[in-house]
């Protein structure tokens, strides 16, 4: 590990620990916490007009994962069968495409389109990415009566009629600090001005639903490896919880995190001799090209957001109040 990877993790230890360690980082907080709360006055002084179908944004105020992927695809199902024609707008982070508003579909590259909205698309949930989120709002005027904004909540720019806050019931707000002191991209108190919280071990669960063979799409329960060694690789947000998953379901685990929106290469996954290599289907999608012989020892576990019966209530009058059917 460099010296730079090192100086990165301790940073980062200390956004969930103590603010202490990080406070030579102040002058950096200064001008970060500045500019965010110049930003928030500039449009709460000149609110955006609505330009497209209404709008909700789902996203957190935290860095790393929160299990905000698996939500949002709860709730753009769910709300297809309150009779919504629902689009997720996405900035496609990690993707890089020719032009933009880009639709996504099942076959899309994730090179082109970023890992979670391939993965979305594929899942059969209808996707749009754009850097610029508003002008992909402005260009489904006329063709949806919902968009689902996958994060965002700091994309001011773009009007919205509700928002949902995401945050990870084991990981908190972390030390309450912004970047780069602590991990929150705006102020605790953020958290208020949303029209609903829902907390990831508390109002929702993401649960294991199958193993899913990477090459020949074979589906098996999800502690199927039970009682046996296996490789766990993530290039997501909050690993460690993809991790304590597979020790759950009864699996002897050997970590292998990578960073975020990671780029694998064949050499990621040749690895354990034989033993069975699980990824979480987010990484999957950008494995698909390699071959056989890369993926035949390589499954991913696919998982569901399961909301609390208060949450699912509440996620359900947020989608009545906010969409307009078309017909």
């Amino acid at each position: 590990m460099s010296l730079g990877q090192r100086l990165a993790a301790r940073i980062e230890k200390n956004w969930y620990t103590s603010a202490r360690g990080n406070l030579w980082l102040l002058p950096l907080w200064l001008l970060f916490a500045l500019i965010s709360n110049v930003r928030r006055l500039v449009y709460r002084l000149h609110p955006p007009q609505e330009i497209g179908p209404p709008v909700i944004v789902v996203g957190n105020i935290s860095v790393g994962g929160t299990g905000k992927t698996p939500l949002i695809r709860y709730i753009a199902e769910r709300s297809q069968s309150l009779g919504f024609h629902t689009v997720v707008v996405s900035r496609g982070y990690g993707g890089h495409a020719e032009s933009y508003p880009l639709r996504v579909t099942p076959d899309t590259d994730p090179a082109v389109c970023g890992d979670e909205p391939a993965m979305l698309a594929r899942q059969g949930i209808e996707v749009m990415v754009d850097p610029q989120r508003s002008r992909a709002v402005a260009q489904l005027m006329g063709q949806a009566d919902l968009i689902l904004s996958d994060d965002g909540l700091q994309h001011y720019a773009m009007a919205r009629r509700a928002e949902i806050l995401v945050s990870d019931a084991s990981r908190g707000f972390g030390n309450g600090w912004m970047l780069p002191v602590g991990p929150l991209r705006e102020p605790v108190s953020r958290a208020g001005q949303t029209d609903l919280h829902l907390v990831n071990g508390r109002d929702f669960r993401v649960q294991p639903v199958a193993l899913i063979h990477c090459h020949t799409g074979e589906t098996v329960a999800p502690d199927h490896f039970a009682g046996q060694d296996v490789c766990a690789v993530a290039g997501i947000g909050h690993p460690g919880r993809f991790f304590a998953t597979l020790v759950s379901l009864g699996c002897g685990v050997k970590e292998h995190p990578f960073a975020d929106h990671h780029r694998f290469s064949p050499s990621d996954l040749m690895i354990g001799n034989g033993t069975p290599v699980i990824m979480t289907e987010k990484d999957w999608v950008k494995c698909m090209s390699f071959g056989s012989e890369v993926l035949r020892h390589c499954w991913y576990l696919s998982i569901a957001a399961v909301p609390s019966e208060a949450a699912a209530e509440a996620i359900d009058q947020l989608l009545q109040q906010s969409g307009q059917r078309h017909g």
